[in-house]
This record gives C-alpha cells, sequence and structure tokens, in this order.
C-alpha cells in the first residue's frame, strides 16, 4: 500500500546520497539511470558513488569543501552529486554552456576545492576544462562508462577553506545553485539536504511517481528544477531517469517511441519548439505518457490548448523558484484544470499573499507571494544582506512575484514586482500582454519589457519569434490584433521581431538581453 505524505517525510533519510543506497539495498537491479544506450542500476549507482567519493578524498576533497560540477546532463553528473552530498561537500552544478568568464565568475565566487568536468557528454565541458589544464579522472570507467574521457578534474585549490559541518540535514548544505551567472553579482543559493529531500519527495507523491515510471530528464540538472523536481523526485520513488544533454523535439520524439517515457517535464518554450516538429504521422496521443507538466515559467492559455491538442492530455502547471528549491505550487493530478492556474500549494509549506506594507490581501486581489516551510533555502552564500532582505525573521521568504488566489485556493501569476511597468501611472503585467501576442497565429513566443521614456515614464516593448513561414509578417497585423484584445496603455509602443528569443539553457528567455535590446525609447 501507498505511503502518506507525512509518513513519507517522516522517513526521509539523512542526506541525498541515501537515495541510491536505499534503492540500491530494494531492488539493486532496477535500471536507475540511462544515458545514450548506457544504463546503470541502483546498486550500480550506489557503487560508482562509493568510488567516486574515495577517488575524490584521495585528491584533497573534504568535508565542507565546495565541489564544482562543471556539466551538461548525464549519469558522470548525477554520480558526482551524490559523491559530494555523500562526503559532505557542497556541490557547485554549473552549466557547461556558459561562456569562459561566466564559469570563471561562478569559480571566484564560489572559491571550489576542486572542478570536475563531463567531458564526454558535452564538448563545451571538454572546452573548459583543457581551458582549466583538468586531467582525466577515470573514475566511472569500471561501470561501463567512457575510459579516459568520462570525466576531467582540475587542480586542487589550496585556497579553498572548507564550511562547518552539520549532522542535522536542515542545516547542511547540499548544493549551491546560481540565479544568475551572466551579468552582476553572482547569488548562489545554498539548499540543504533536507531542502532538496522535501522537494524530492513532494515530487514524487503529487506526480504519483512510482518505480514503473520512466522519466524524460532533458532539463538541465544545473538549474533546481531539473534538479530537485525532475531528477531527485524520480530516483526518490525509485523509478528509471533517462538523461539526455540537450533538448531537440526530434530526441524526445525519438524517446517518446522508443523509451516509453511516462512522465514529460519542461518549460513552455520546449512545448512551443515541439509544436512546430513534423511528427511524420507518428501520433504524439499514442504514447506511453501518463503525466505531462510545464514550469519555470509563464503558460499562457494558447500553448496549454496546442500541447494538450497534441497529446490528448491535460498540460499540468506548477511555480517555483530557486530559493524554494524550486516548488511551492502545483495543479493536482486528479483534478485537471482548464485555466493556466499553477495551482495549489505543495502539502507542507504556508502561503501568505501581501500588499506593500506586509499585510494580507483578500482573496481575488493581487500581492505579493510570501512562502514559508521545508523548500525554504537556507541563504544566499556569503551574501547575509541580501539574505536578511529575502527571508524576514519569521522565516517567511519574499518571492518577489505578484500573484492572486481564488476563493478554492487556486493561485494565479500577475507577474513579478520587478518587471511590472509603470505606463502613464498605470500598471502593464508583461504576462497579460504576452499571453495576447502568443494568441496570435503567427508568433511562436513573445517577451514583453519595459523600457525608459521621457518624463520618467515606461514604453511597453514586445519581442516576437515568428513562425518560419511567417516571417515576412508586418508588425502592424500584431498591433492590430492586440487592439482587440488589450487596453490601450498595455499595447506595446514597438513590436521587434526576431530569428529566436536569447534563452538560457533551461529555455527560460533571457529579459535581462532583451532590456538591453530595447533601450530608452526617444
Amino acid at each position: 500500500m501507498a505511503m502518506s505524505f507525512d509518513a513519507l517525510l517522516e522517513a526521509l533519510p539523512p542526506r541525498l546520497s541515501d537515495i541510491p543506497r536505499s534503492w540500491a539495498m530494494r531492488k539493486p537491479d532496477a535500471i536507475a539511470l540511462s544515458e545514450a544506450g548506457t544504463a546503470l542500476s541502483y546498486k550500480q549507482l550506489d557503487d560508482a558513488v562509493a568510488a567516486t567519493v574515495k577517488a575524490l578524498q584521495e585528491r584533497g576533497v573534504r568535508p565542507g569543501d565546495r565541489l564544482m560540477i562543471v556539466a551538461e546532463n548525464c549519469i558522470a553528473q548525477v554520480v558526482l552529486m551524490f559523491a559530494a552530498a555523500r562526503m559532505d561537500a557542497w556541490a557547485v552544478n554549473v552549466n557547461a554552456r556558459l561562456s569562459p568568464h561566466e564559469v570563471d565568475t561562478l569559480r571566484d565566487h564560489s572559491q571550489p576545492r576542486r572542478i570536475v568536468y563531463t567531458a564526454r557528454a558535452s564538448a563545451e565541458a571538454r572546452a573548459h576544462a583543457e581551458r582549466h589544464g583538468a586531467e582525466p579522472f577515470d573514475v566511472l570507467a569500471p561501470f561501463g562508462l567512457a575510459e579516459g574521457e568520462e570525466i576531467a578534474i582540475g587542480p586542487m585549490n589550496a585556497q579553498c577553506r572548507p564550511e562547518p559541518v552539520d549532522v542535522d540535514g536542515r542545516k547542511q548544505v547540499a548544493a549551491l545553485i546560481y540565479t544568475t551567472g551572466t551579468t552582476g553579482q553572482p547569488k548562489g543559493v545554498m539548499l540543504t539536504h533536507y531542502n532538496l529531500l522535501f522537494i524530492a519527495c513532494v515530487s514524487s507523491f503529487v506526480r504519483g511517481v512510482s518505480p514503473d515510471d520512466r522519466v524524460c530528464g532533458v532539463l538541465p540538472l544545473t538549474h533546481v528544477f531539473g534538479l530537485a523536481s525532475v531528477a531527485l523526485g524520480t530516483l526518490f520513488a525509485g523509478a528509471r531517469l533517462y538523461l539526455a544533454s540537450r533538448y531537440s523535439p526530434a530526441s524526445l520524439v525519438q524517446a517518446l517511441k522508443e523509451d516509453g517515457i511516462t512522465i514529460l517535464q519542461g518549460v513552455p518554450a520546449m512545448y512551443a519548439r515541439l509544436l512546430e516538429y513534423d511528427f511524420g504521422g507518428w501520433d504524439p496521443a499514442r504514447s506511453s505518457l501518463r503525466f505531462i507538466y510545464a514550469g519555470g515559467a509563464p503558460l499562457d492559455p494558447t500553448l496549454k490548448k496546442d500541447v494538450e491538442r497534441l497529446f490528448g492530455r491535460n498540460l499540468h502547471n506548477g511555480y517555483g523558484m530557486t530559493e524554494s528549491s524550486p516548488t511551492i505550487s502545483q495543479t493536482r493530478i486528479d483534478a485537471p484544470r482548464e485555466d493556466t492556474s499553477v495551482g495549489f500549494a505543495i502539502p507542507g509549506i504556508e502561503l501568505r499573499i501581501v500588499d506593500d506594507h506586509g499585510k494580507d490581501v483578500a482573496d481575488g486581489e493581487p500581492g505579493e507571494l510570501w512562502v514559508r516551510g521545508p523548500n525554504v533555502m537556507k541563504g544566499y552564500y556569503r551574501e547575509p544582506e541580501l539574505t536578511a532582505a529575502a527571508i524576514n525573521p519569521e522565516g517567511w521568504l519574499a518571492t518577489g512575484d505578484v500573484v492572486r488566489r481564488d476563493p478554492d485556493g487556486a493561485l494565479f501569476i500577475v507577474g513579478r514586482s520587478k518587471e511590472v511597468i509603470i505606463r502613464s501611472g498605470f500598471n502593464v503585467y508583461p504576462i497579460e500582454v504576452e499571453a495576447a501576442l502568443n494568441a496570435h497565429p503567427a508568433v511562436i513566443q513573445s517577451a514583453v519589457v519595459g523600457c525608459p521614456a521621457e518624463g520618467g515614464n515606461e514604453e511597453v516593448v514586445a519581442f516576437v519569434e515568428l513562425e518560419p513561414s511567417s516571417r515576412r509578417l508586418d508588425t502592424a497585423v500584431l498591433g492590430a490584433w492586440l487592439e482587440q484584445r488589450l487596453s490601450p496603455y498595455k499595447r506595446p509602443a514597438r513590436i521587434v521581431v526576431l530569428d529566436a528569443l536569447p534563452a538560457a539553457a533551461t529555455g527560460k528567455i533571457l529579459k535581462g538581453k532583451l532590456k538591453q535590446m530595447a533601450g530608452p525609447m526617444q
């Protein structure tokens, strides 16, 4: 009989690395990880973790050290992450597709004892390894992975000072995840073992994940969505995780056809790309999928309907942020919704929706979302002032997101408080303008930003990515479309067509770059 959520929570182990150890004892031959034709059972995964711990200790990695992992999704990355957890080091997952400057900025901030690179799975990781003078690290060769090229390890940083180690998993940091590495001051989010174990437990419970499930692992493990919700949630349930280093519609469709994927989780941009794909007569509604989910960015109604029509299944939705490990809310699997609500608060946490003075607002009124519970980060690494500004003395994390709550408890994202555009005294939330643009049949996706105008005002600027057959579309057509759907103050002063919107490896649109492109209005 399935355990209740409270029973699962009560039985959480002390460390992340207890996940593979537990399943190695219960189902040693069950496959844990698959990647490009290579598979590791739970027993092999646990043995690989133990061997990697020994090898890292021999190379000077200590409890409390930071272990930077420059990677794209692969088995080696998962092994390294669990090895760091087992030896009480902090895993600093960094996407190999970041530029040399970005990688070096995160290295300089986190001061890792060692840097390891998943050189076989990622040409970019291999290039960073060569640039840093790394050497082959063959620890995984006995487990059927490529000898001499699977992992590289960089020189030891003698200046690294270990952080204190705590036996309590609620206090001991397991992962340091950077919310930005592209511009400005890096902000490292410290997530504890308990933070991540709690979300792994929630993710497997609310999605009904069982050992029989086969889960698509295409979201980057360097991002908290891919790490906690997808990878750890899958392995916590003893299911099988299919790892892909990068997303492409062709490879995803192949996995759906050949691997019997039952759970697919992605960002809206990923589904938007899938809608463009030529399935060659194959019907996605015939796949083994039982659960599809979108998160990581706002989901607009048009995309939701199109994806549901394609798969013949409800597209579930949710919301979270790195600082909450990440999940805060999710639609219920037994109560699918036709709207774009991000669902209900996950079990075990508390929510408040407050005004500018920290007072609770009534249901239906917009306000900033605050969250408190086992998912809230320990803080920002080496940034006590930023931590104090984000988490108040009562433990409430201010998300910076504006939401409203229906009387039944369902949450709707209104927008980012920092992204709200003040135009002639009116508040314009980009998500509303984007939803109207995305409803046009020629638009694949859009992003709306504000840019400074005369007199301290702001103007609305929209960037759109069009279907290939509509690249010559006059933006006046889109302007006329919006006239029927938006109040005058919400309509963009300028609509810019791009071949592709700038995006991070997760698929999240980089609005900071778009704001730079927009510039001040003349």
